[in-house]
């Protein structure tokens, strides 16, 4: 493994995972992949590592020593410096309930062992590609010949990738930026749940819609002043979400 350096134009991810075979086998395919990697065996030092060298990625287990992926998972996120990190869940728990907890702290996917190398490599390739090629839609607005998004209070920069709420950093997840991002390019457009699965989940085939759901609660106690009476992402009962409005 190779020391992390900021200088560095690869991708680095890292893997926590506490089991050394599982290890090698990740390593192997992402820095096959093209990707350097860099490895956590337990929760504290996963937390050490990503906070000293911010990663592009985590790939992270739920059983962990010390300290359990899913407290790895709402720390990295309740940080502002780790907030917006790509984070994809490994682990043996299959069960719905354990998939829908990982998402509901912050977990972008969710992948059940034993898997497929070349799926997971797919994977994270999907979501790092995502985070690259954010492409501003016709709707955004310009400030300065910059695009944005604006409404009200809130502003999205997508070449910054970067949201304020009330001329403050508001930290989001990867998943809940894109899905922010889309939503405000289509004001008034009742977007269906399948749609925003497709768009923002395209390669996660195992996520349903109410993955979209439980985004969006996080995205609106975040953004919104009153998440329980939304003033922006609007809920269409029955179909899906609608931007209310992009005037200030």
């Amino acid at each position: 493994m190779e020391n992390i350096k900021s200088e560095l134009k690869s991708r680095h991810i890292l893997v926590v995972e506490d089991e050394e075979e599982i290890v090698r086998l990740i390593s192997f395919h992402l820095e096959k992949a093209g990707y350097v990697t860099h490895t956590a065996g337990s929760g504290p030092e996963a937390l050490n590592q990503a906070f000293e060298h911010v990663p592009d990625l985590v790939v992270l287990d739920i059983m962990l020593p010390e300290m359990d992926g899913l407290e790895v998972c709402r720390r990295l996120r309740s940080d502002n410096k780790t907030a917006s990190i790509p984070i994809l869940i490994l682990s043996a728990r299959k069960e719905e309930f354990d998939r829908v907890l990982g998402l509901e702290l912050g977990a972008d996917d969710y992948m059940v062992k034993p898997f497929s190398p070349r799926e997971l490599v797919a994977k994270v390739k999907a979501m790092l590609r995502r985070l690259e090629h954010l492409t501003p839609p016709a709707q955004a607005t310009s400030n300065s010949g910059e695009k944005i998004y604006k409404a009200g209070d809130l502003v999205l920069y997508p070449e910054r990738y970067q949201v304020t709420v009330n001329a403050q950093p508001c930290a989001l997840t990867h998943k809940e930026f894109v899905l922010l991002q889309i939503l405000m390019a289509n004001p008034g457009k009742v977007l269906t749940r399948e749609l925003l699965l497709d768009q923002v989940w395209d390669y996660e085939t195992e996520v349903d819609t109410r993955t979209v759901d439980v985004h969006i609660r996080y995205l609106r106690q975040k953004i919104e002043k009153d998440p329980a009476h939304p003033r922006y992402i609007e809920t269409v009962r029955g179909v899906g979400y609608r931007f209310a409005s992009l005037k200030g």
